[in-house]
């Protein structure tokens, strides 16, 4: 008898969103009518822009004629979809070359897969609270998981040195005074608990939309390449960041080449959501026990892909155009306006948040010492006002929520005076 993948009985057993789902559906069938703000799920609202629109019609028009017609495309993307994005990179100052980008169906998907490239026995660190397909694709893969809590103290945003040390800084570690490796001293650092085979980083974060400064970031790339470890590095939401000193890239920092995979999206960047399209970024340098990280992809996407369609290659392509940058940093300011309309109303109301002005989440403590799950019945009973329940990204999510900004503008602005006159009159 064939062996299931027994890894599956150890997930939990509902994703989160689909219990949000489950609630605001039982809430709609017994108010029929009603309607619900929706700041949970990070759908967006906004159309694709019309330079996407022109090239994916352009393109079913190329299929339509024998001289222009595509059949299969190249599993690793099609190399003008290739070149575009590497030399978006290059015009922010990054070397890539168009063999080092890998065309994907969206990150959520890339995130998934790449597990492939790693050796199932080792450790993947998950900064928590964190998206949950990170956790979960790793159980199912049976790969051993270190969560790394972060919290308001640090801003959410942990450093190498908040790693756990099982010797305590003990002076009897076996390691005394070998220890080169970050740390939070030279006596615990080599020890097994720290060497994380496999890093998660997402900045700018979901859920709680803090960004890691370059000092930050350069920290856990040193420690990475001290380690021998690999970065994947979700770069889903690096088009908000309107603070020009934070790093977009991760391959802005000094070693990045050879300790770092980043996936990217066009989902929240240019409204992909529904078409899907994402790309990855895996270097020539980034080598481990004498194999290519890069070639190894290559190897694994022609064996298990067939490409990403050319109509939807050809309308990611007209993202890194002049003309669709121009567009589609028009509908990310839309979006941050969405943020600043509810940062007013948490400002106005006391509430501590994170994130909003350089990511599109907002993370925000619930107030007079609820729970999340108990906050998200509060507001959607109370307001119609649907979050996301901060303790559904790890335990150390509990007590906060998170807020998205895609929202449209009237019902953001009608849920943030909702918010104000429901928690203000509270005080």
């Amino acid at each position: 008898m064939i062996m299931p993948n027994m890894h599956y009985a150890e997930l939990k057993e509902s994703y989160l969103f689909y219990h949000i789902a489950q609630k605001t559906g039982a809430y709609l069938k017994a108010h029929p009518g009603a309607h619900l703000y929706r700041l949970g799920i990070g759908d967006v609202s906004l159309p694709l822009c019309d330079a996407v629109i022109r090239a994916l019609h352009e393109a079913v028009d190329d299929q339509a004629l024998k001289e222009r017609f595509h059949g299969y495309m190249p599993e690793c993307g099609a190399p003008f979809l290739r070149e575009g994005i590497a030399e978006h990179y290059r015009r922010r100052g990054i070397e890539i070359s168009a063999e080092e980008v890998f065309v994907s169906s969206g990150a959520s998907d890339e995130l998934g897969d790449i597990l492939d490239l790693f050796d199932r026995s080792g450790s993947s660190l998950v900064i928590e609270p964190a998206y949950p397909a990170y956790v979960d694709a790793n159980i199912i893969a049976g790969r051993k998981i270190i969560h790394l809590a972060s919290g308001r103290e640090n801003g959410f945003l942990p450093r190498p040195c908040d790693l756990p040390h099982p010797c305590d800084i003990s002076e009897s570690c076996e390691y005394a005074g070998q220890c080169d490796l970050p740390g939070p001293c030279n006596l615990s650092g080599s020890c097994e608990a720290t060497k994380a085979d496999l890093l998660y980083i997402c900045s700018p974060n979901n859920p709680t939309g803090a960004v890691f400064n370059r000092e930050q970031l350069q920290e856990w790339v040193d420690y990475a390449n001290a380690n021998g470890s690999v970065i994947l590095f979700d770069a889903a939401y690096e088009a908000y960041i309107e603070d020009g000193t934070l790093p977009r890239s991760i391959f802005e920092l000094e070693g990045a080449r050879t300790c770092v995979i980043e996936i990217c999206s066009l989902s929240k960047t240019a409204g992909f959501t529904g078409t899907r399209l994402g790309y990855t970024i895996i270097p020539k340098a980034l080598i481990r026990n004498g194999m290519s990280f890069n070639a190894m992809w290559i190897r694994n996407r022609t064996t298990k892909t067939n490409g990403v369609s050319y109509i939807i290659q050809k309308g990611g392509a007209a993202v890194f155009t002049e003309e669709g940058q121009r567009q589609i940093k028009e509908s990310i300011s839309f979006y941050k306006e969405n943020a600043r309309i509810l940062m007013s109303a948490l400002d106005r109301l006391g509430i501590w948040y994170c994130g909003g002005k350089n990511a599109p989440y907002i993370w925000l403590r619930c107030p007079d010492g609820m729970d999340s799950w108990g906050f998200f019945e509060y507001l959607l009973n109370e307001i119609q006002v649907v979050g996301t329940p901060g303790a559904g990204f790890g335990t150390c999510g509990e007590g906060y929520m998170r807020f998205s900004t895609f929202g449209s503008r009237e019902d953001t602005e009608e849920a943030a005076r909702r918010l104000i006159k429901l928690l203000g009159r509270d005080k």
